[in-house]
């Protein structure tokens, strides 16, 4: 996996996050749309996590190789 597409797919799900927020109920978060929303926040901050781990597997690869 590339750099690039690592921090594409961060900056994607960063962009989700703040969609998704927009469109939590704060009154009744577990209702309806909310629910939803709150799940693809979470499905995001996973996808984010991925990412960093990847890049920093690829970042302990190199040094290992020197």
């Amino acid at each position: 996996m590339n750099r690039t597409f690592a921090i594409v797919i961060i900056i994607l799900a960063l962009g989700l996050i703040a969609y998704n927020v927009t469109m939590v109920d704060f009154e009744n978060p577990i209702q309806g749309d909310s629910t939803i929303a709150l799940i693809g926040i979470l499905a995001s901050l996973c996808a984010i996590v991925l990412m960093m781990i990847s890049l920093t597997s690829k970042k302990i690869d190199k040094k290992l190789k020197k």
